[in-house]
């Protein structure tokens, strides 16, 4: 069960939970939520885990972005000095060259900018479960102590 589901599970039992005539509070089974919260605990580390996973993955993919275009660039450069014979081949290939380098470097550019806008999708959405989770936590905690 991920927290999302413990969070619901909690919520389920304080919507259950008896209400407590002329407040709004309601009396719940403190054992089966004190478990819950236990439960989150041990898996609140996962979630963690998942977001180092998601920063060394967007690292990775930065990296290889990289790597791909060094690679691009050494083809273009090799390219560039093979084609060293005569004039108009020298004009042609420093021209083709060129316009080599200038594709690896957009493509290079679009790498890196879609790897950066993946990271932090995957950053911001495990950002928007924690906030969830603190919030329902905050709640929980506060519910606790009114009693």
């Amino acid at each position: 069960m991920d927290l999302l589901n413990l969070i619901d599970e909690i919520e389920d039992i304080i919507e259950a939970g008896t209400s407590v005539p002329l407040t709004s509070r309601v009396m719940v089974n403190r054992d089966e939520l004190l478990d819950i919260i236990k439960e989150i605990r041990i898996k609140l580390p996962d979630e963690i885990k998942q977001a180092s996973w998601i920063k060394e993955e967007r690292q990775r993919i930065l990296d290889e972005a990289q790597k791909s275009a060094s690679s691009m660039l050494n083809e273009a450069e090799t390219k560039l000095e093979e084609l060293v014979d005569n004039e108009e081949i020298v004009r042609q290939a420093k021209e083709r060259a060129e316009e080599i380098i200038r594709r690896a470097e957009l493509s290079a550019e679009e790498i890196r900018n879609g790897a950066l806008e993946y990271a932090d999708e995957l950053l911001y959405d495990t950002q928007e479960k924690f906030k969830d989770i603190i919030q329902v936590l905050n709640e929980n905690r506060r519910e606790l102590r009114v009693r």
